[in-house]
This record gives C-alpha cells, structure tokens and sequence, in this order.
C-alpha cells in the first residue's frame, strides 16, 4: 500500500472507515462475538459499531469492533493505530519509536513505543516447518568485540554480553528465527528439529559443531573458518542476508535492542521478510491485531 493509497482508503477525518476495515478483517465471514463465538449477534442501534451477544451473559454481553484487539482501550484514534502499522511495513529496516513520535506528533515517545511494540506481538506468526532446502545460521546481536576498549575485550565467540539469535531459512521462501539464552548443541537440535521437516532436500550450514547430532537430515555444510563460502547448491547466504537486514535495522534504525525485548524485534523482521512479496501486508497486521 502506498502512501496515496493509504490517505484515499482512510480519509482524515473519516472514523468509520478504519473501523470498517477492521470490522472486515477481523470478520470476513461476518461478526462474531469475540468472548463466545456466537455467530448472531445484534447492532447497538444506540451506538455505532457496537454489538450485543445473548449468549455469554442473562443481560448480555456489549462489544465494539475493538474489543479484544490491541486498539482496545486506546485514547488514540483508530487511523493513527493504521498510520503506524503502515509506516512499520513500508520500512524495509524498520522505523524507530523516536521517529514515529516525531512523524505522528504524539506528546510522549512512551506513546509511540509502547504501540510499536503491540503492532510488533500482533506480527508474531504460527510457526510451519520449512521444506525443500534449508539454511540453518546463528547470530549474535551486540557490539562487535573489537570495537571495545582493549580492556573490555572477551576473545569470545558472540561475547559475553551479546544475544544469540537461531534462524532457519526455506530458499526462495520464509524465515524462522529465534532468541537463545546460549548457543548449545541440545537448543540448536531443538530449534531444527521443530521448525524444519525430515523430509527437507538439503540442510545447508556451517561447520559449527552444534550441528553435528543431526544426523536425521541431508545435511552438508561449508567451512568458513577456510574460506569456504559456496560449494554447488550448499551455502548459507540466505540466511546470512536475513542477518544482514535485521542487524542493519538494528544499528541503523533503533540504535540499541534491549535483549528483553528482542524476540519483537525479531518477530517484526520475520514478519516483513515472509511477506515480501504479499501486496496486502498491511492487511495481514490488522488480521492479527
């Protein structure tokens, strides 16, 4: 969705419209009560885009198209919560909760980022295993050890204060990544075994030792550690150029990711990778919101 589409779909001024294609979204099949499922449900003549379900309570049970939404309870008009999510999936990199505060005019950056951060949960998919070839790579998010005082150095790979990060990649298709406490041969095993099917091609890697009690997969791998990249259909570039746009997005974007909030951070890049060529993004984060 560009720009000009974006103003023509939700008009300033116009609150019925975001509220309608929010309705449409969340209820493409028509309204439901979001407490019980009850499929008839009634207009509130009294309120606009409000229902009654007599299903859940004696007296009823009220509910408004954000109910049960991360809109719910907001004293922020419903295009601004759209103009956010539409800004967050246009930036291939990101954009940080600082600058959504200065585009939005919004009174405090509290604001912005603690809507950044719902937008980013509602951009949290099922995890499906991955097919046909797969990469498999690890990263650590931090500062680069020899960038540090001579005295702060570790000389350890991903340094002591750097978050792993583990992720699968299917060729030409999505992304799986996620947040480790540490780097171990049993959280490697884990990670693969529950997001990449048995019946996969060719599991690509590097030499890495955690990789070795894989023994289930066609696994081959390239040893970086001597200048090994590419080797016939074996290489994990893709994945690599996964890690390239989310540390980019980090450094260059937010500046510094706290490892609390990581795993969003993570979940956001995902997001915008595995819909990159879906021409509705915008749509596919209100669905889940």
């Amino acid at each position: 969705m560009t720009e000009a589409q974006f103003e023509a779909i939700f008009p300033i001024g116009n609150d019925d419209a975001p509220k309608a294609y929010l309705a449409r979204r969340r209820w493409p099949d028509g309204v439901h009560c979001p407490r019980c499922g009850n499929p008839k449900v009634y207009d509130l003549r009294s309120r606009k885009w409000h229902w009654q379900c007599e299903q859940c309570a004696p007296d009823g049970y009220r509910f408004s198209v954000l109910a049960g939404t991360i809109f719910e309870n907001t004293n922020k008009p419903l295009r601004q919560w759209f103009k956010v999510v539409h800004l967050m999936t246009t930036s291939k990199k990101g954009v940080s909760a600082l600058q959504i505060q200065r585009q939005m005019g919004f009174g405090s950056y509290e604001t912005a980022w603690s809507m950044c951060h719902k937008i980013r949960a509602a951009m949290i998919e099922p995890a499906k295993k991955l097919g046909g070839i797969v990469e498999v790579d690890e990263t650590f998010i931090g500062g680069k050890d020899q960038n540090r005082h001579w005295d702060k150095q570790t000389h350890v790979r991903g340094g002591a204060d750097k978050t792993p990060v583990i992720g699968a990649v299917q060729r030409k298709g999505n992304v799986v990544a996620r947040v480790l406490d540490h780097v171990t041969k049993a959280a490697a095993e884990t990670f693969v075994r529950e997001m990449v099917s048995e019946k996969v091609s060719l599991l690509a890697t590097d030499a890495y030792q955690i990789y070795d009690g894989l023994t289930e997969y066609p696994r081959q791998s390239v040893k970086h550690h001597l200048g090994q990249y590419v080797v016939g259909a074996v290489h994990t570039n893709t994945i690599e150029g996964f890690w390239s746009i989310f540390k980019r997005g980090v450094v260059g974007t937010f500046h510094k990711v706290s490892d609390k909030y990581l795993a969003l951070y993570v979940a956001e890049f995902q997001f915008r990778y595995n819909n990159r060529f879906n021409h509705d993004i915008f749509g596919a984060v209100v669905s889940g919101c």
